[in-house]
């Protein structure tokens, strides 16, 4: 039975549009009230309720909390918060006073949060507990600006109740309702002196090439992109979102204070990282947009929970899954399925799929998505044959997110799909991909210079390389400043080769080199998970990751993995000598962004000796190498990697 899709009409979406999300909040509260569910936590095994009335009392405490302390409008507001409702609070409550919020890493090291924060001078920031808040008070000397920290989690606190710098969340909101006591009507003043066009809030780019920019993004940028996903997606009122990635990710930031604000959705907020499949059972959301991480980490479970089932088991799996591959591979040419292999199909479902994926909580899924950076087409195979409706899309910070989706009865594996309605996307003459529509950013928090770089006579320059399909799908090759040209002249993307490396249960990452080189090499992060299992079924002894890497039968298994990629790939294209990386690349030591995406150009400078090793000859390397812990002390590995070549 077909889904029934609850919206508002659409004059008052229209109206929405014309909104600040503070404002859109107090609408939807004033529309759904306290009949409807706007957000839930689960805390202690059991789910929290707010609905859309309380939701906009918390905004409102949240607000004339911070007014009463000493906010101003135009002033910059850092959150570094996990996924908790008090983010919702605090961003949408900053907004209401007209002041613009500045999402942070929980996991990024005091240097880098401290930065940033200078940076945009904040005057307040909201933090999730104890961690954070030693953090800055590590660096105040470097924070005279900054009025006050407020921290949601009290754990830990009670020994800081002497420092007037610091205030919990829950006495900011008692401060906030006596406020509103003393100063009645003031919210609502506040809350309507805000204008669409004005920035709502700043996100921090990648920063793989560099020092990350921050996007500002306007308020009319959020709602416009939830006009567009709630026009093309079957999604409305009561409807669920599970809020996973981290709040300074643009893709929580499109859906949770957009799509969700927007469309009258329900925002699910998990227990932990670790009960995520569980709580998925328990919400059944709707849809979900994640990192290909995600589904990369996700299809590697799955296939070694398969590994060790029964031998049946494991026969059944393996024939339904190819069963599910000639599906997707009808569906992919556009052809009707012979009718057997529909009724084989259906029998691999009901018997195998469906048990499977309420196991690991997809079972509920409408739609799933998969962004922020190159995923393997044999993952969107994979989930694609078991019954997941994973389609893969595209976006950016500069977009106010996801803006290329796979219509559902057009899904290509190795595309990005077509733009959402009212959003003009075309390729330049040297295949730069660019965006005209409403939803790009502002600019940069005081960086004209870079911001003026973005746009070309009003089109937003994405940096990523692409070309249209023969259907009009926009296929995306790679960022064209990491596009690579070996000795001979053939152009390649790294991260097409990277993709399909990491698609193996027992490589986490790989960093691929070749430019200006007569052949492709790379360096690889073993799954420590995975191939540590591997080896404890075959009584190989180990102690650490550095330890397990170098072990000879470890690296015959990845020299397998990669015979393997390289029978997938062009001649030119093939890997012909790696390196298994005796650490895990990092975002503590700059090799990776915040997000998980690989700092290119800082992993070839940091490793350049391992790289020219596997270019001049050398069979083995003696290494001393550096590792940043989270609280900022450097550690030394000492040891010797071996080059291995692919035959």
């Amino acid at each position: 039975m077909a889904r029934k899709i609850r919206r508002h009409n659409i004059e008052f979406t229209e109206e929405l549009g014309k909104c600040t999300l503070p404002q859109i909040l107090a609408r939807q509260a004033q529309m759904l009230g306290s009949s409807e569910i706007a957000i839930r936590e689960k805390a202690y095994g059991i789910w929290q309720r707010y609905t859309w009335k309380d939701y906009l009392e918390y905004v409102k405490y949240t607000a004339l909390g911070l007014i009463s302390l000493g906010l101003k409008r135009n002033d910059n507001v850092g959150i570094i918060m996990d996924n908790h409702p008090e983010w919702l609070f605090s961003e949408i409550g900053s907004q209401a006073a007209g002041a613009v919020s500045l999402n942070l890493f929980t996991s990024a090291v005091t240097a880098e949060l401290v930065g940033a924060l200078a940076r945009i001078h904040a005057s307040f920031v909201i933090a999730q507990d104890q961690e954070q808040v030693d953090k800055l008070i590590e660096r105040k000397e470097d924070l005279p600006q900054l009025i006050r920290i407020i921290y949601v989690d009290p754990t830990g606190m009670r020994n800081y109740t002497d420092n007037n710098w610091l205030l919990s969340f829950k006495e900011l909101l008692e401060i906030g309702r006596k406020y509103d006591t003393a100063n009645p009507g003031l919210f609502e003043s506040e809350l309507e002196k805000g204008r669409p066009d004005e920035t709502a809030l700043m996100i921090m780019t990648s920063g793989t090439t560099g020092i990350a920019k921050l996007a500002m993004l306007t308020h009319r940028n959020l709602s416009s992109m939830a006009k567009k996903w709630l026009a093309t997606e079957p999604i409305g009122i009561g409807d669920n979102w599970m809020s996973m990635s981290p709040p300074a990710w643009i893709v929580d930031q499109m859906w949770g204070v957009g799509v969700t604000l927007v469309g009258g959705m329900i925002m699910n907020f998990p227990e932990t990282i670790d009960t995520i499949v569980e709580d998925f059972r328990e919400i059944g959301p709707s849809f979900i947009i994640t990192s290909s991480r995600f589904w990369e980490d996700l299809a590697s479970k799955i296939r070694v929970k398969m590994d060790d089932a029964g031998f049946i088991n494991r026969k059944l799996f393996s024939l339904s899954e190819k069963i599910g591959s000639a599906m997707v591979a009808c569906e992919a040419l556009r052809k009707p399925a012979p009718v057997y292999l529909k009724v084989l199909n259906t029998l691999a479902s009901l018997i195998i799929f469906r048990p499977l994926l309420d196991r690991v909580g997809c079972s509920g899924f409408v739609s799933a998505f998969t962004g922020g950076h190159p995923i393997s087409p044999d993952v969107i195979r994979f989930f694609r044959a078991v019954g997941v409706n994973l389609k893969q899309c595209y976006g950016l910070t500069e977009t106010c997110g996801i803006f290329q989706i796979q219509p559902d009865n057009e899904v290509k594996l190795e595309t990005v799909g077509k733009a959402l309605p009212g959003i003009d996307v075309k390729i330049s003459d040297d295949q730069e991909v660019m965006v005209l529509s409403d939803i790009t950013f502002a600019g940069y928090y005081n960086d004209y210079e870079a911001t003026d770089a973005a746009f070309n006579d009003g089109w937003l320059l994405t940096g990523d390389a692409g070309y249209f399909d023969d259907e009009g799908h926009l296929l995306i090759i790679g960022r064209k400043q990491d596009i690579i040209r070996d000795k001979k002249g053939n152009a390649f993307s790294p991260d097409f080769i990277e993709t399909r490396l990491k698609f193996s249960l027992y490589i986490k990452e790989a960093v691929t080199f070749g430019e200006a080189r007569p052949y492709i090499t790379a360096l690889i992060n073993i799954d420590m998970g995975n191939v540590g299992n591997w080896a404890e079924e075959r009584m190989i002894p180990y102690t650490t990751y550095t330890d397990l890497s170098q072990i000879s039968q470890v690296e015959e298994l990845i020299l397998s993995e990669v015979k393997e990629v390289n029978t997938q790939l062009p001649e030119p294209m093939r890997i012909r000598r790696f390196i298994l990386l005796y650490k895990l690349l990092d975002a503590d030591d700059e090799e990776l962004t915040r997000t998980g995406k690989v700092r290119r150009r800082f992993v070839y400078g940091l490793y350049l000796d391992l790289i020219d090793a596997m270019y001049t000859g050398k069979d083995r390397m003696e290494v001393e190498g550096k590792v940043r812990y989270r609280d900022g002390h450097v550690g030394m590995i000492q040891t010797t990697v071996n080059v291995i070549t692919v035959d």
